[in-house]
Parts: structure tokens; C-alpha cells; sequence
């Protein structure tokens, strides 16, 4: 932009005296819709590390969303799905899917798989029997597909 478009846009839009939330709980009570798109939690659009901007919505505007914020939305009782991911971050189930192997893999490599749902991840992809939990799915099946199932 050049200069003489900053000032204009300065002058027609002032900094506003809103002070956006540090921590979690200070916005877990904020307004929803979220009005701080800059957020990296925020779902209206992502930045990529170099830079570019990927509106995740295009045919929307920030007040027409549902969901607006990603711990809002990972804070859900009893989790969400595949399907309930990909309608809210507007990726097809299977992206959403590839993600989720990408970022277990990372994990495993790591040594923190065992970290998440009380090691019964690590434990089942030891064995190569790892069942995806659904939304139907019973905890007993997830329980025996990771092999702590009591005979």
C-alpha cells in the first residue's frame, strides 16, 4: 500500500481502545461471533509461515459463522468427528483424516504418542490394531481396540 492509502485508512478507520484477550479464560467470555480474526485460532482464515492468507470461508462473512474459534470448538464435550472437523474448518473428511495421521506420526517420532488418551494410542499403534473413535462408537470399543480390554 502506499502511503497516502495508510493515512486514509488511518484516518477512516481509528485504533479502537478493545483489548484483546492474553489467556483462554479471558476469552472463553469474550463475544461470540469472535471479532479478532488476527487470532491464530480464529477459523476465518489461516496465514501461512510465509506469509500468504488463505480466507478458510470465502463465500461467508465472520458474523455468518457458526463456529469462529478452534478452542472453542476442541473443548467440546466428548470430542467431534472427521465429518464435524471438515464442515468446520470447510476441508473434506479425508484432508481432515490425513492431518490427523501426519500429526500422530509427528508424535509417535517424537516419544509423546503415550501422552495423549492415557497411552492407549501408543499402545494400539504398537500392535497395528488402532480403531478410529466415532461419534456411535462406545468407549469399550475404543478401550479394546487399543488392548486394555479386561477378559
Amino acid at each position: 500500500m502506499r502511503k497516502d492509502e495508510l493515512r486514509l485508512g488511518a484516518v477512516l478507520y481509528p485504533p479502537r481502545d478493545v483489548s484483546r484477550p492474553r489467556t483462554r479464560g479471558e476469552c472463553r467470555c469474550m463475544e461470540r461471533p469472535c471479532p479478532f480474526v488476527g487470532c491464530k485460532y480464529h477459523l476465518y482464515l489461516d496465514v501461512s509461515p510465509r506469509g500468504g492468507i488463505k480466507f478458510n470461508f470465502p463465500d461467508l462473512e465472520v458474523w455468518e459463522l457458526q463456529e469462529t474459534c478452534a478452542l472453542d470448538v476442541a473443548e467440546r464435550p466428548g470430542g467431534v468427528t472427521l465429518e464435524e472437523v471438515g464442515t468446520i474448518m470447510n476441508l473434506t473428511r479425508e484432508r481432515i483424516r490425513q492431518l490427523e495421521a501426519m500429526g500422530l506420526q509427528r508424535l509417535q517420532e517424537a516419544g509423546l504418542l503415550e501422552l495423549i488418551d492415557g497411552g492407549r494410542l501408543a499402545r494400539a499403534a504398537e500392535t497395528g490394531r488402532r480403531r478410529r473413535r466415532s461419534a456411535v462408537e462406545p468407549e469399550e470399543d475404543w478401550a479394546r481396540a487399543a488392548g486394555d480390554e479386561e477378559d
